[in-house]
Parts: structure tokens; sequence; C-alpha cells
């Protein structure tokens, strides 16, 4: 998953939002608001949102692999009925960026991925999009698995471009 690794990838890079991804995030969300999650996978930030009070108004994914996950492609398609869309997307960039793009057309949009991406010259354009990030560190991707996956992770929230400050929240907990 990380680009120092020597670990292959697992496919369409699928790999489950593990809860203590989620605790950072949870300050950062309005009550009461419906979210759509367009990498929704197995289901499981959707799970761990739940934990919190937050409801998922709709979830699809290229590769629906639970109940009440419709098939879809979050680089195409859009949620008519959600105030935000929360999601952990393939990490890789040009399915990562198209993402960026068509969700935040739409509604703000909640993405976890690699932390280093808005130090790349890759994230110029769109960092017009970026309204917050929130530290969460590194992450054990892989249950049971002895380590922490080598890159650092961040929120990021994206909307329509604009010229407002992007605002930063380092890490709260250990």
């Amino acid at each position: 998953m990380s680009k120092r690794s020597s670990f292959e990838r697992i496919e369409r890079d699928f790999y489950p939002t593990p809860y203590e991804a989620v605790v950072p995030l949870l300050p950062h969300l309005k009550s009461g608001v419906f979210y759509a999650e367009p990498c929704a996978g197995n289901g499981a930030l959707i799970e761990h949102l739940a934990k919190g009070g937050f409801q998922c108004a709709e979830a699809w994914d290229i590769n629906p692999q639970a109940e009440g996950i419709q098939q879809g492609d979050a680089t195409k398609l859009r949620c008519h009925i959600a105030d935000y869309y929360i999601t952990n997307p393939p990490w890789e960039r040009s399915t990562l960026h198209s993402i960026i793009t068509n969700l935040s057309d739409h509604a703000p949009a909640w993405l976890l991925f690699d932390a280093d991406w808005m130090h790349t010259k890759q994230s110029v354009p769109f960092l017009p999009r970026l309204r917050k990030v929130v530290s969460v560190g590194r992450v054990k991707w892989i249950p049971n698995s002895k380590m922490t996956g080598k890159d650092n992770c961040a929120w990021h929230l994206f909307d329509k471009p604009s010229a407002e400050p992007t605002a930063f929240f380092g890490r709260t907990r250990a």
C-alpha cells in the first residue's frame, strides 16, 4: 500500500477502514447530517460512523462486498440526498484525483488517504478545493498484522474551488 513497500497491493486498494482511523474525524462532523459512502467496500467505515451516531444515506462501490452497498463508480456518480461524502478511497492517483473532483463538485467530501499527498506537485490543481486536513498518523490497515502502514494518513475535506485557506488539525491522541 505504501510507496516505500515491496508488498504487492491488494486489488483496487481494498483496505477496510479501521476504527482508529475514524476517531480523529468524529469531532469535525456535524450531528444530524446525512453522508454518502462512495467507496464503501465491505461497509467498515459505515459501521464505525454509525457508532458515532452518523447516518449513511447511500453507499456504493465499484465492487460491493456487503449487503446494502450498491454497485457504482465514485469517479462518476453522485448522491442527491447527502450533506457530505465520507470515504476511504483508492490511493492510486488518477482514480483519487477523479474522485476528489467528482465528489467535491457536488458536496463537501471527506477523504482518508496519505498525508504526504498535499506536499507534492500533483496536488496543486486540487488545493483550491482543500478546506481542512485532520491528521490521523499511521494506520494498521491489515488486522492482526504486527506493523502499521509506512505512510502517515489524514482526513482531507474537499469542496468546490475557493480562495478560502485550508485549516490544519494536528493529532490530539497518541
